[in-house]
């Protein structure tokens, strides 16, 4: 019988084929009649036989076949990549890309370690170190950690000590903008072909004032005009009452625009954060 290139077989072929060898040949078979009877050469049939006899059957599963993968970038290299995608955006880095995909990864690794390789071998890097393209989450430069954290450690913890003090309630202002053509959120579709929401065509937009009370309670007031100290005054006072059981802590995120005089009668009012 004409012996078998069994590198031609598939993966699931190959395992088989071993095993059906190695019960031939625990059977009774010798290892010479086995060879002959699956087409295989003498060699192969001893060679899984020893394999077997030291690892057990697990040794005749499949294993990948071709040049075992290697990557091309040194430990401290793959390091480093890790360490500037996570501090910051690729424009910081002079790479014309504001996000970081594929193809600024390899830019950045072309331009760092002058090391070439395709997008996709820069895809199974990212997956290698742990990283997937995720939505970021937008944050302003201008915030100051170590200010936020002495705030809620510091600030915020006697403020409310003294609020309770007064038996006074804690409002919290912030104010957004409104536009009529634009689109929140996502609408489910058949793939390609893109939902569409009916709206009219013409452009308007007002701004709101928000007071949220600790309780969960809202209060929403919309204004064309700009956010303004004497709207932020006339909004606010209504929050508050002259007695003392009813007094407002009002604190906003922003500091308060100029000519607000916020919660008249309130001693605590007029914080910002």
């Amino acid at each position: 019988m004409e012996k078998q290139d069994a590198r031609s077989l598939s993966e699931e072929a190959q395992e088989d084929l071993r095993r059906r060898v190695v019960e031939a040949v625990q059977k009774g078979l010798s290892q010479t009649e086995a060879a002959g009877v699956f087409a295989v050469a003498r060699g192969t049939v001893s060679r899984w036989m020893g394999l077997v006899k030291r690892a057990g059957r697990r040794a005749l599963k499949g294993r990948r076949r071709g040049r075992p993968p290697v990557s091309r970038l040194a430990p401290h290299q793959a390091a480093t990549t890790v360490r500037m995608i996570l501090s910051g955006c690729p424009d910081q880095l002079s790479l014309p890309f504001a996000l970081w995909t594929r193809e600024a990864v390899q830019q950045l690794l072309s331009r760092k370690f002058d090391v070439q390789v395709s997008v996709w071998t820069v895809g199974r890097y990212l997956r290698a170190w742990g990283l997937t393209p995720q939505k970021p989450v937008r944050r302003a430069y201008e915030q100051d950690p170590v200010a936020v954290r002495k705030w809620l450690e510091e600030e915020y913890p006697a403020i409310r000590e003294q609020a309770r003090q007064w038996k006074a309630q804690i409002h919290w202002l912030d104010e957004m903008g409104l536009r009529s053509d634009h689109q929140a959120g996502r609408s489910y579709g058949r793939r390609g072909q893109t939902p569409v929401v009916f709206g009219t065509g013409q452009r308007f937009r007002c701004n709101i004032d928000l007071f949220d009370h600790e309780s969960g309670a809202i209060v929403l007031h919309d204004f064309p005009s700009a956010f303004h100290g004497a709207g932020v005054s006339e909004f606010s006072q209504p929050t508050a009452a002259p007695d003392a059981e009813n007094q407002a802590e009002n604190i906003s995120d922003c500091g308060w625009p100029p000519g607000t005089q916020v919660s008249i009668g309130a001693p605590l009012a007029g914080r910002a954060r």
